[in-house]
C-alpha cells in the first residue's frame, strides 16, 4: 500500500482509507459487528493505516468498534484515526439559513470531542473534524467563541489536526475557512459523477498544503455498475430513499455507458472509479465505505494498479453528472 502525505499534518498515510460510516451500524444494513471488525482487521493486514469515522456513525458505534479493534494499531501508531462533530441539529446538508449556535455551538464542539475521546479511548484525537459546514456562519456572531473552543482543544492536546467535512455536492461551501491555518484536511466528495473539487478546492491544496480525503468515490455504489432497477435494499437502509423513485434505473443506465470505457488495463467499474480518484495528486487518501474483507481486499488490490492513463481519464469527461441526490 502506498503512502501519501496528509497535507502538512506530517502524517503519511495509506492512499486508500477506510471508510467506517457502514459498520456504524445503524443506517447501512445487512453486516453485523463481527463481520465489520474482521474487515478493520483486513484493512491492517493490506497495509491500511487510515481510518475515517464520525461520533453520528451509529451513535457512536463506529468509534467503539474501531477502538475495539484497533486499539494496539492506536497506541502503536500504527493507525491514524479521523473523527467528526456531528452538527447539534442534526441536518445534513447544513444549509447558509441555520444559525451557528444551532449546528456547533462552543460548549458543543468541546462535548463531542470529549464523547469521542472516550469512544475511541484515545488521550487525543488524530483528526477531528467539523462534519458539515458553510462559510456563511465565519460572519455569525457566535463563530469567535467556536473557534477559540477549537484553538483550546488543540492547545490542550485534545485534538492533534482539525478538518472540515465538507457539504455534499458544494465545496465552495468552505473556501473560506480552509484559508485558516488550523483547518488542515478537507474530506469532500469526488467521484467520475462529481468532479468539482477540481474547480478551486484543489488548487487551494497545493497553495497550502491542504490535506484532501475523498468520500463517496463509487457514489454510494451507483459507479460500481451493481446498482439496477431491480435492486431491492434491506429493511431500514438508508439507500432506499437515496435511489428513489427512477434513480436506480437512471444509475444503471449511466453505469452501462461508463463501462463502454473499460479494456484490458481498467476491467470493472469499481476499479475504474477508485483509480479516478488516485489519479489526482492533490487527494491525499480516498475513503471507499468497507464493511466486508473482500471489499478491503478488492480496494486494496485496486490501488496497486496505480493512476489511470491521460487518454483514459480524457474518456471520462464527458460521464461528469451534475446531481444532488442527497
Amino acid at each position: 500500500m502506498k503512502k501519501r502525505p496528509l497535507g502538512a499534518t506530517g502524517y503519511q498515510i495509506s492512499e486508500i482509507g477506510f471508510g467506517a460510516w457502514g459498520i456504524g451500524g445503524e443506517m447501512w444494513r445487512g453486516v453485523d459487528d463481527a463481520e465489520g471488525r474482521k474487515a478493520l482487521r483486513e484493512a491492517i493486514d493490506q497495509g491500511i493505516t487510515f481510518f475515517d469515522t464520525a461520533l453520528a456513525y451509529g451513535a457512536g458505534h463506529s468509534e467503539r468498534v474501531i477502538s475495539e479493534t484497533l486499539k494496539n494499531e492506536i497506541r502503536a501508531g500504527k493507525a491514524t484515526v479521523a473523527t467528526k462533530i456531528p452538527p447539534m441539529n442534526r441536518q445534513w446538508p447544513a444549509q447558509a439559513s441555520y444559525k451557528l449556535s444551532d449546528v456547533f455551538p462552543a460548549r458543543y464542539i468541546a462535548a463531542s470531542t470529549e464523547q469521542s475521546l472516550k469512544n475511541l479511548r484515545m488521550d487525543a484525537l488524530h483528526v477531528q473534524q467539523l462534519h458539515v459546514w458553510n462559510d456563511v456562519w465565519l460572519s455569525d456572531p457566535q463563530w469567535e467563541a467556536s473557534y477559540q473552543q477549537i484553538v483550546r482543544l488543540k492547545q490542550e492536546g485534545k485534538v492533534l489536526h482539525w478538518g472540515i467535512s465538507i457539504n455534499d455536492h458544494a465545496p465552495e461551501t468552505a473556501l473560506k475557512v480552509l484559508e485558516d491555518p488550523i483547518f488542515e484536511t478537507a474530506q469532500v466528495i469526488y467521484n467520475i459523477y462529481d468532479r468539482s473539487p477540481e474547480k478551486a478546492l484543489f488548487a487551494l491544496a497545493k497553495k497550502k498544503p491542504l490535506g484532501i480525503i475523498v468520500r463517496v468515490p463509487f457514489d454510494e455504489g451507483a459507479l460500481t455498475g451493481q446498482i439496477t432497477a431491480q435492486t431491492v435494499f434491506p429493511a431500514g437502509d438508508w439507500r432506499a430513499q437515496y435511489f428513489a423513485g427512477d434513480r436506480k434505473a437512471e444509475a444503471e443506465r449511466r453505469a452501462k455507458d461508463l463501462s463502454q470505457v473499460l479494456n484490458d488495463q481498467v476491467e470493472t467499474l469499481p476499479e475504474l472509479a477508485l483509480r479516478f480518484c488516485l489519479s489526482s495528486s492533490e487527494v491525499s487518501t480516498v475513503i471507499p465505505g468497507m464493511r466486508r474483507p473482500a471489499h478491503v481486499r478488492q480496494n486494496a488490490l485496486t490501488a496497486t494498479k496505480g493512476s489511470l492513463t491521460p487518454a483514459m481519464l480524457a474518456k471520462l469527461k464527458p460521464h461528469a453528472w451534475d446531481k444532488n441526490w442527497y
